[in-house]
């Protein structure tokens, strides 16, 4: 499991870079503001 705290861009290409190399993964994302970064 990977917590993740901060949905920005740093964040979300983290959770992106996990993803490619764990499709598996449980991805657990916090973001305090209303928005995440889909720049990633």
């Amino acid at each position: 499991m990977l917590i993740i705290i901060g949905g920005d861009a740093a964040g979300m290409s983290a959770a992106s870079k996990v993803r490619r190399l764990q499709p598996e993964a449980e991805i657990t994302v916090f973001e305090r503001g209303p928005f995440t970064s889909f720049s990633a």
